[in-house]
């Protein structure tokens, strides 16, 4: 067994440390993934999908005194017939809420491919009008989920130009003037294929990559981040297991699988260290 499978294993409380995970209130037959959850409310925003995965829409579903409500659409989700919007992250303060989007950017003017957007909150704690990030950030190929590391940077997925295949691993990194650069991981996280999906880990020390094939994990060191490795076949089952976030801990991880019918997609909580009540609602 491989060194790095017998460490996640080693780290792990029990046999059974992956877990469906399926509130009455957010589990139904459509397709629920790419889960976030709030710093400030503990309320829980997530993307539903048709079955086959079509028609994504971002949509929130608050933490009550009773648990989880009915999910409804977030107050800065664009209409229904502009575009698909999905896989919304939070930065760590609670402060602003990253997501990708094929919405119009000015009236009566459409988009066909997904950019990145992010939205703040006002001092009261509302959200302000969701702003789209500038080039070269936003390509006019597609960006997938974005997602800040500890380290300062944005990473995400693209299919621009100048990587390594199909859609690849980037990072970008806002200067003191306000503009962006914005390079690419490199041959240790990018192959000839699809690597879509990027998730540093709340401590920096690991990058968690959605791409052909299921889940990789790729270690940092000296030098950047390592060559990926396969995430154990605990977690790992069928190849499509997508949007995926840690904790605030970094105990937990919380990300996506198609099961199948007569499911779809399903939540599943895989608990690296210890037995971790996340998400949780009502919270203590």
């Amino acid at each position: 067994m491989r060194p790095l499978v017998l460490l996640f294993l080693a780290s792990a409380a029990h046999a059974d440390a992956v877990v469906p995970w399926r509130p009455a209130a957010i589990s139904s037959p459509q397709f629920e993934s790419h889960g976030a959850v709030d710093p400030w409310t503990g309320d829980f925003y997530f993307v539903r999908s048709s079955p086959k995965f079509e028609g994504w829409r971002i949509l929130v579903s608050r933490c009550t005194a009773s648990g989880w409500a009915t999910p409804e659409p977030p107050v800065f989700a664009s209409a229904p017939d502009d575009g698909v919007e999905a896989d919304p992250f939070f930065t760590p303060d609670g402060k602003s809420l990253y997501f990708i989007s094929s919405r119009s950017v000015a009236p009566g003017v459409p988009r066909k491919d997904l950019d990145i957007w992010r939205v703040d909150r006002d001092a009261a704690g509302s959200w302000r009008k969701p702003v789209r990030l500038p080039e070269p950030v936003s390509s006019p190929a597609a960006e997938w989920f974005p997602r800040p590391g500890p380290d300062g940077f944005l990473y995400f997925g693209s299919g621009r130009p100048g990587g390594l295949g199909k859609t690849d691993i980037w990072r970008a990194r806002e200067g003191a003037s306000g503009r962006w650069t914005v390079e690419n991981l490199g041959a240790s996280v990018n192959t000839a294929g699809d690597e879509y999906e990027p998730l540093p880990s709340p401590d920096g020390k690991r990058l968690i990559v959605m791409a052909d094939g299921g889940l990789y994990e790729s270690r940092r060191n000296r030098n950047g981040f390592g060559p990926r490795r396969k995430l154990p076949p605990e977690v790992d089952v069928n190849g499509t297991e997508i949007g995926a976030v840690f904790s605030p801990s970094g105990k937990t991880l919380l990300f996506s699988r198609d099961t199948g019918p007569p499911d779809s997609g399903e939540f599943f909580v895989w608990h690296l260290e210890g037995d971790e009540d996340w998400p949780r609602c009502p919270r203590k």
